[in-house]
């Protein structure tokens, strides 16, 4: 079928065969191409949501960190450090 869009080929190793077989008992009288996609639409929904709660770990962390550390750097602590740097 003609396409603009960009095609990808897959070999079906072991571990695509397994991950087929698996979708298969899932969703018995699909095929195999359409399993492949199924596996693809799941999979990326799955690292869209480890990504999501990675993004919100990461902000609860630096929330958590908001300000505790006022006090560590005195006022002039970036002019003395930069002192050090070659010119």
């Amino acid at each position: 079928m003609p396409t603009t869009r960009p095609r990808h080929q897959v070999t079906e190793t072991p571990q695509v065969a397994r991950a087929l077989d698996l979708a298969a008992n899932r969703w018995p009288g699909e095929s195999r191409s359409k399993l492949l996609l199924r596996l693809v639409d799941i999979g990326g929904g799955i690292l869209e949501h480890e990504q999501h709660t990675s993004d919100d770990a990461h902000r609860t962390a630096v929330q958590a960190s908001s300000g505790r550390y006022a006090g560590a750097f005195g006022p002039d602590y970036l002019t003395e450090l930069r002192a050090d740097w070659p010119a």
